[in-house]
């Protein structure tokens, strides 16, 4: 298993609550929390292939929804 090292800095500034919030998005489009999972249990390749497409369709969708396109 490889180890991705990932740094997510967060400024505070005065709100606590608001640093973390920001760090809980940071986190989650960095995909920290999704590679840990990755790396719990094996995964056969093809439903790697199947959530890597299941993925792109809804990316897609919701990209073509806010273009009006739907």
């Amino acid at each position: 298993m490889s180890t991705k090292v990932t740094n997510v800095k967060v400024v505070v500034h005065s709100h606590v609550d608001r640093a973390l919030k920001q760090l809980k998005k940071k986190i989650e489009r960095e995909g920290v929390i999704r590679d840990m999972k990755r790396g719990v249990y094996f995964e056969p390749p093809t439903q790697k292939r199947r959530k890597r497409l299941i993925r792109a369709i809804k990316q897609n969708m919701i990209r073509m929804a806010s273009q009006g396109q739907i």
